[in-house]
């Protein structure tokens, strides 16, 4: 595109990324700045005792279209480096659900009416609250908690315990009781009320910095776009009619960072002051991943299960997912007792979860666990969210709490980028 400036993306998230290969797509030139050492932000590969393992273990479903359009953009053949099966929920001995290979919505009915552990009142009154959000566009009057959402459509027992519940806390983290019903509600209609393939379980061949990071990284490169790791970016500055980052003259800058990054960026710009007073009062959430190392044999029955608690909620094998046999990890999502463990305690109470789950297990022989403190906004009803846009032209946002329809998941992120690399483009 002759004459158009180059442009600065902040952050070498999946949102950064994103942004950045959509603008190297129409050949805008592209420098990234990073302030860690790699690519991906909250989601990449990290080594821990030599074992290449995931800072966060992320799951993704056939409904992150956008996520695998930008995966095939920069060279991510999504069928090599993604495992696809259909939808599978399995607490075992209390609850599974298992959705068949049916036309939508077929398969979900299907799904729903053969789940093992709930009523078939339950199971119908499922299906009918499907039927009411569709009928309504997915649409609520007025947003609510997911607890209370629930509480009035009479969602209760195991379908509530073991699909409605767990689906929340993973999609959004943050619990029911503060959770937003609309966010939820537009989750539930991409995935369980979208096209069949949009259920499936999408589970990882490789480590996450190789499933989109490192890829989009040399797509870049490729196309004559910069990057800069360890390059912390701690002020930006008006320069005639563009700005002045780390030195450099850009046309347009892309703060894809997190909300509570934004304000040191911004607070001696007063335009900003209605967005620095937006994002002073959000609130964030924790994820914890623990890794368990057993000996070789140890394998689950299915690549991902559903723990009873009280402290986890999933656990994942990851030789399933390209990682070395034996080794586990176990997802620990928002506020939580397990937060007031260390990570020897947490270890012992999660294997002893694990084993009343899936029946006697020889003790892990290494285990570590990473910690996000403030790793997502609370995603609670009505929750003002920005979009790419800013008070001073060239100037944007990206970031999941930038996409107002989604929670804080790796599609969130993405689709984030990609608008805002459409609103440079369009020099809105």
């Amino acid at each position: 595109m002759t004459g158009f400036g180059q442009v600065a993306v902040v952050g070498a998230g999946w949102a950064g990324l994103a942004c950045a290969a959509e603008l190297a797509a129409a050949e805008i030139p592209v420098t990234v700045f990073e302030a860690s050492r790699q690519l991906g932000g909250r989601a990449r590969s990290v080594e821990l005792d030599g074992r290449t393992l995931d800072n966060g273990q992320h799951l993704l479903v056939g409904a992150y279209v956008e996520t695998l359009r930008l995966m095939r953009l920069v060279g991510a053949a999504p069928d090599a480096l993604l495992l696809r099966m259909p939808l599978r929920l399995d607490y075992p001995g209390a609850f599974r659900l298992a959705l068949p290979r049916l036309p939508a919505p077929w398969h979900l009915a299907a799904g729903l009416l053969a789940a093992d552990g709930a009523s078939l009142r339950e199971k119908l009154s499922a299906a009918a609250f499907m039927q009411r959000l569709k009928a309504s566009g997915f649409r609520l009057d007025r947003d609510t908690t997911v607890a209370a959402w629930l509480d009035r459509h009479r969602q209760h027992g195991a379908i509530r315990r073991f699909l409605w519940e767990p689906l929340c806390l993973a999609a959004l983290n943050t619990p029911p009781q503060h959770a937003s019903a609309q966010v939820f509600a537009n989750v539930l209609r991409d995935s369980l009320g979208g096209p069949r393939d949009a259920t499936d379980l999408l589970v990882q061949r490789a480590d996450l910095g190789r499933v989109f990071p490192e890829q989009a990284g040399r797509y870049l490169g490729e196309r004559g776009g910069r990057i800069r790791c360890a390059h912390r970016i701690r002020e930006i500055e008006r320069s005639g009619n563009g700005w002045r980052v780390a030195g450099e003259h850009f046309e347009h800058v892309v703060l894809a960072v997190a909300p509570q990054h934004v304000p040191s960026l911004l607070v001696s710009r007063p335009a900003h002051e209605p967005l620095l007073r937006l994002l002073a009062d959000y609130d964030y959430e924790p994820i914890g991943t623990a890794y368990l190392a057993y000996p070789e044999p140890v394998r689950l029955p299915f690549p991902m299960l559903g723990l009873r608690g009280p402290l986890g909620q999933w656990v994942f094998d990851r030789s399933a997912q390209g990682g070395p046999a034996g080794l586990l990890a176990f997802v620990l999502s928002a506020d939580g007792d397990w937060e007031k463990l260390d990570d020897e305690e947490l270890a012992t109470s999660l294997h002893a979860e694990l084993t009343a789950t899936v029946g006697p297990l020889p003790p892990p022989h290494w285990q570590r666990s990473i910690r996000e403190r403030r790793a997502t906004f609370r995603c609670r009803p009505d929750l003002p969210r920005p979009g790419p846009a800013t008070a001073e032209r060239g100037l944007w946002l990206a970031g999941d709490y930038t996409c107002g329809e989604y929670p804080a998941t790796l599609e969130g992120a993405v689709r984030s980028g990609v608008a805002a690399a459409r609103a440079v483009l369009a020099g809105k």
